[in-house]
């Protein structure tokens, strides 16, 4: 019986591998139909009976703003084209942040984000965890930086149901994603933490003091000559 259930379980295992290793070269090409976070999203909208207009239109790379793609990076994640995945030195710094107790800090790259958003669910279970970080070594390795980056911007939340830049554009600025000011990026970047709360549009004195931090971030990353080197030489062959 124990071999047996070995034996099984090795399969699924495999077919697992196998078949996350297939979707996620599908989406190295075509654009991600929709995300697990919009599925939970719609879900959860039935069970609190407050029916949801889910928002995304998806945008190639060229048509969003550069100045969004630098602000995103220079908000959540400025080592972006150095790591491979996870930012060791901030996870570190955040476990030790929140052993002192206080506001819990995360520490997840954008590449995490994308690997939680598009194939997981919410949540802080160890098994969640595991799986992000299959899920984000695996887009690390078949990915390109510029397809992770795209791909995050046409999926990450930016109020209930608003998903991706085209349609946070559009809600909070009545324009679209490649027409956004460098203003208009370091807000929508500012409230990423939380954007079901905080509103580019509408921005708090602290999201204001956020975005302004945001675009000297940009102007130190070197503006829109940081996105020239994501693709560099540096990463393996076949994620170039």
């Amino acid at each position: 019986m124990l071999r047996l259930f070995l034996r099984r379980f090795t399969k699924a295992l495999l077919w697992f591998a196998g078949g996350s290793v297939v979707l996620v070269l599908i989406f190295r090409v075509v654009p991600p139909p929709g995300t697990a976070l919009m599925v939970e999203r719609k879900v959860e909208s039935w069970f609190d009976g407050e029916p949801i207009d889910l928002q995304r239109t998806w945008q190639p790379w060229d048509q969003i703003s550069d100045d969004l793609k630098v602000a995103v990076i220079a908000g959540e994640d400025q080592k972006f084209s150095e790591h491979w995945g996870f930012d060791f030195g901030a996870i570190q710094a955040a476990f030790a942040h929140n052993e002192r107790g206080g506001s819990i800090r995360g520490a997840s790259t954008l590449s995490q984000q994308v690997s939680k958003n598009l194939f997981l669910w919410s949540g802080r279970s160890w098994l969640r965890k595991g799986l992000e970080a299959w899920f984000t070594g695996l887009i690390e390795v078949l990915w390109p930086k510029q397809r992770i980056l795209e791909v995050y911007l046409n999926s990450v939340e930016w109020d209930d149901g608003v998903f991706g830049a085209e349609a946070a554009a559009r809600h909070h600025f009545g324009v679209g994603a490649r027409s956004l000011s460098r203003q208009q990026a370091s807000l929508l970047a500012a409230v990423l933490p939380n954007p079901r709360v905080w509103s580019a549009s509408h921005p708090t004195n602290y999201v204001a003091r956020r975005a302004g931090w945001i675009r000297q971030q940009m102007s130190q990353l070197g503006g829109d000559s940081y996105l020239v080197g994501l693709n560099d030489s540096r990463r393996a062959p076949w994620a170039q």
